[in-house]
This record gives structure tokens, C-alpha cells and sequence, in this order.
């Protein structure tokens, strides 16, 4: 049985939509949500050069969802109300889905975006195989 959703929770889920719209932020998610399509790490190192504004983009990104995810699999956000409103980050999980098996192995790291990973696929089984294909399908597309 899921947890009760806490007062405490919906102010981190404030807190973290606060956050979301400092400026940087806001356009580091704007470009990836608008460019960040890759099918593999090589096309990844293309998109985002070490040093480019969209690798900064993209690494602000993805670890800012990597640290939201970790607060729901360390219990401190409720998973159940996080579905409700964060959509993003499966979005972003969509995204380097594809790339993730080839990022771990190029900085051999085998738990890189490890929270992403496990929170997306709770989001993927929370949506149900059919909503989700079809995320997926206009996410990559």
C-alpha cells in the first residue's frame, strides 16, 4: 500500500517547481526538451561537446532530475503524488534511455542516472504499456 502524501512532500514538490524556473534552469530545460535526441553516446558527443553551452545544458538537466529521482527512491518525496505532476522527468528519461548502457560503459560507471532510471521505469509501469508507448513514441519521435 502506497504512503500517504505529507504536507512536507507538496512543499519539496513547490520547492523543486521554484527551482525549475530560476533562469539558467529554465533554459538549460528549454534546449533539452527542444534539441536533446540522441540514439547513441557518439551522437550525444556531437549534440553536446565538452565545453558547448548544450553540454552544460544537458548535464544541468539530467542531474537535476537525477536529484529529484533520488528523493523518491529514498522515500523522502511520495512517489504516487510526484506521478501526478512530473511528467519531465519521465520525458527526460525517454531521452537517454536509448544512450544510458553507453554513457555507464564510457565512464564505467554502472550506477550513472541509476534514480532517473528506477524512478522512470516505476513512471513507465505507473502509465500502464499503452500510455506509455504512446509517450514514448511522441517523446523520441
Amino acid at each position: 500500500m502506497a504512503q500517504q502524501a505529507t504536507y512536507e512532500d507538496v512543499n519539496l514538490i513547490l520547492r523543486l517547481y521554484e527551482m525549475r524556473r530560476e533562469e539558467k534552469m529554465r533554459a538549460a530545460r528549454g534546449w533539452f526538451l527542444g534539441n536533446f535526441k540522441p540514439k547513441s553516446l557518439a551522437e550525444m558527443q556531437q549534440l553536446c561537446p565538452p565545453g558547448s553551452d548544450a553540454n552544460a545544458f544537458m548535464r544541468q538537466t539530467v542531474s537535476y532530475w537525477d536529484m529529484v529521482a533520488s528523493f523518491v527512491t529514498s522515500g523522502v518525496l511520495n512517489q504516487e503524488l510526484f506521478f501526478q505532476s512530473g511528467a519531465e522527468l519521465l520525458n527526460v528519461w525517454v531521452r537517454i534511455e536509448p544512450i544510458l548502457p553507453e554513457v555507464r560503459a564510457a565512464f564505467k560507471n554502472p550506477g550513472t542516472w541509476a534514480n532517473l532510471e528506477k524512478v522512470g521505469k516505476a513512471f513507465a509501469d505507473h502509465l500502464g504499456p499503452d500510455v506509455y508507448a504512446g509517450f514514448v513514441a511522441r517523446v523520441r519521435g
